[in-house]
């Protein structure tokens, strides 16, 4: 190859390009299989075409620059609504997170281009998914813009194999669904391997299944009636408070237990206008229900938070604030450093406080667990309302930025894994689009599209379990780590041997 690479260096260059071009065209196929899409099916065999790129480099290094390149465009083509605001940042952005799957693409070729033997073939159904995996889990860092879309939240609105969730979170279905995808792809380039290769991708595809079905049934509870509130796209804050007062009214007499608002449908703060506080309390009273809003305002005390706030017929009951904030909508990581990007951006101008974790809010004997936008996209959070005795994971949202692009299904088709990691059932309110609701194992039980307007009152059942997630917390990216580092250490030793 060296030889080769001396004779003919415009050849080789062109067939890098080429290859790195066809690596960013085939990392795009996973983003069909979320929303809006949602080609769910997809993700189960949607990395073959880049895996084999990967495998068909000259090197290594070059397998590893093609994943690079592969997840850079998945990174694109799933997040394209973020050019309207963050414009040319869009693809540095792809392009510094496709750097973390590296590792992956490194290892890829080093184990799909060698003789297949039974060693490998075991290595490949569980390193390559452990290297997937430890990417998705650095990428998941908040500073980096959050867990958005790992490859087993893919499976949202398909409870039978996001079951695999319950046990290990969204990071074990996404390990399934890399290793069924590590396993077609030995079988296409190791024939002599086809039968045990197409076993393990029967097995790792069929785990999630398995546990659905095998697997505890969450317990019986009650039912409660759930009002979700979708005023639509309106800027000023005034009106769409007005709006959400409006809607609202109209479910007086539909015997509702919470009436649910979206992210900042509140633009005054609550302790210092009363009268707002008023009329909500006067709401609660006529609904026969409490209210969840929430706040984007000035606090007395200066800043400004964004707050769930539970309002009864007697006043303010509880109050969340937001501890996950959005880095560059919410506040600028380093802003001394980089807040000139916010003279070329819709980054935020002024940095949102945070608050200090996770609530519950209690309505009447209900157990709310309050969380806002962003952090609909964390395991963790929900984990841990469900810990805090939450029977009913509340989600609170604004996407109008983003109204009508694939921002919107994505945000709110999160709440279906994070019913089945927390086996608590969740609703989602989008104040513009979409909302959504989720029963403890992930069946859908309402969806309003961005293009609804007003009211839809649901019927949750409370039922619930104490999931292997639950109690085990993050165990399988640190497994995916420990497997990481051992295999990039041995696969190094055999290279410097060869």
């Amino acid at each position: 190859m060296l030889n080769t690479m001396a004779l003919h260096p415009g050849a080789c260059r062109r067939r890098r390009v080429l290859g790195w071009t066809a690596a960013l065209v085939f990392g795009t196929l996973p983003a069909l299989a979320f929303p809006a899409p949602s080609w769910w099916w997809l993700a189960w065999f949607a990395l073959l075409p880049l895996l084999l790129v990967v495998r068909a480099a000259a090197s290594s290094w070059d397998g590893a620059v093609r994943a690079w390149c592969g997840l850079a465009g998945f990174v694109a083509a799933n997040q394209y609504w973020l050019a309207g605001s963050a414009g040319p940042m869009l693809v540095l952005l792809a392009v510094g997170l496709g750097v973390l799957w590296l590792p992956w693409g490194w290892i890829a070729h080093r184990l799909l281009s060698a003789p297949v033997t039974a060693g490998r073939l075991a290595a490949s159904l569980v390193v390559l998914p452990s290297a997937w995996v430890a990417a998705e889990a650095v990428r998941a860092w908040p500073a980096l813009g959050g867990p958005w879309a790992p490859l087993g939240a893919s499976q949202w609105n398909q409870p039978v194999t996001l079951a695999s969730a319950s046990v290990g979170g969204v990071w074990l279905t996404s390990f399934l669904v890399v290793a069924v995808n590590a396993a077609v792809a030995v079988a296409i380039v190791h024939r002599q391997a086809l039968f045990l290769a197409l076993g393990g991708a029967v097995a790792f595809g069929g785990l999630g299944p398995a546990f659905y079905l095998l697997g505890p049934a969450p317990a019986a509870g009650p039912t409660v009636r759930v009002a979700l509130i979708q005023p639509g796209d309106i800027d000023d804050s005034i009106a769409r408070e007005a709006a959400s007062e409006a809607i609202t009214a109209t479910v007086v007499g539909e015997r509702v237990d919470l009436v649910v608002w979206g992210e900042s449908s509140v633009g005054q703060d609550l302790g210092t206008h009363p009268e707002v506080l008023d009329r909500l309390t006067e709401l609660s009273r006529r609904v026969g229900a409490q209210l969840l809003v929430n706040v984007d305002a000035a606090a007395p005390g200066g800043g400004i938070y964004k707050s769930s706030v539970l309002v009864g017929d007697s006043g303010m009951v509880g109050t969340y604030h937001k501890t996950r904030l959005v880095p560059f909508g919410e506040y600028v990581p380093l802003r001394p450093l980089v807040g000139w990007f916010t003279r070329h951006s819709k980054a935020a101008a002024e940095d949102r406080k945070r608050g200090s974790g996770p609530v519950v809010l209690h309505a009447g004997g209900l157990g709310i667990g309050p969380l806002i936008s962003y952090e609909t996209t964390f395991s963790d959070l929900a984990r841990r309302e469900a810990l805090l005795g939450a029977h009913l994971l509340v989600y609170q949202s604004s996407t109008s930025t983003f109204q009508g692009s694939w921002a919107q299904p994505q945000l709110a088709a999160q709440p279906a894994v994070r019913a089945v990691e927390a086996g608590r059932p969740a609703v989602h309110t989008g104040l513009s689009g979409d909302s959504s609701a989720f029963d403890a194992r992930g069946h859908r039980l309402a969806w309003c599209p961005s293009n609804f307007r007003g009211a839809v009152v649901i019927s949750v059942p409370l039922d619930s379990s104490t999931t292997p997630y639950q109690r085990l917390g993050d165990w399988v990216p640190v497994t995916a780590f420990v497997v990481l580092i051992g295999a990039v250490i041995l696969l190094w030793r055999d290279k410097l041997r060869g």
